[in-house]
């Protein structure tokens, strides 16, 4: 197995690690976090340091995910990932065991799938992006980069979703709506509707 380094020590980076264990194509070299004094539980693996060893910990293992959650913004996950990219980190995409992905789908790298997780046929996932437990990603439905497709969402057929875009847990997402840029879409709207970029949504619209 390769190894793989965590970056970000919080709730999600427990997730996280939950999915890769299962997954079982990595092991595990221990979290960095931009706050060290700030991480508690990190489910027996070692807190290495912070951000500004990464470059000294990737010439010993060039893999890395960002175990960093969004929901208002994906600000510190597009922060990371620029950084983990300007030092040469390979980022690998975690699939858990439990998702099902088409084999006629496709996935960006260090995007991650969690339990329970679909990605139907011709559906785009693009680079570090979350489709977190029981999402549903349809057919010929693409998700830009950096977003969080939260627990139990719904994005249907033939919908865009932008970069960097939130949609919260139940949501449902119309077929072949498109949702633009920097959104977030609160848990459990119903967006029947284009969405521009940078709305916060509520409810159904």
């Amino acid at each position: 197995m390769s190894g793989l380094l965590l970056v970000g020590g919080g709730g999600h980076c427990r997730s996280c690690i939950d999915v890769i264990e299962a997954d079982a194509r990595y092991t595990i070299r221990g979290v960095v976090d931009r706050q060290p004094a700030a991480v508690a539980d990190l489910l027996g693996y070692p807190l290495l340091g912070d951000d500004a060893m990464l470059a000294s910990l990737l010439e010993l293992e060039r893999n890395a995910l960002v175990t960093v959650g969004q929901i208002k913004s994906a600000e510190a996950r597009i922060r990371l990932y620029s950084l983990l990219k300007s030092i040469d980190a390979v980022l690998p995409t975690i699939v858990s065991p439990h998702a099902y992905v088409s084999k006629h789908a496709g996935l960006g790298e260090g995007t991650i799938l969690f339990h329970g997780a679909i990605v139907n046929a011709r559906a785009f996932i693009a680079r570090n992006c979350i489709v977190n437990s029981r999402a549903l990603v349809e057919h010929d439905a693409v998700v830009g980069d950096h977003s969080h497709i939260s627990t139990g969402a719904i994005v249907n057929g033939s919908c865009h979703i932008g970069n960097g875009t939130f949609v919260g847990s139940g949501a449902v997402v119309h077929n072949g709506v498109k949702i633009g840029s920097g959104c977030v879409i609160a848990a459990g709207a119903v967006v029947k509707n284009d969405v521009p970029d940078g709305m916060l949504m509520r409810g159904d619209q």
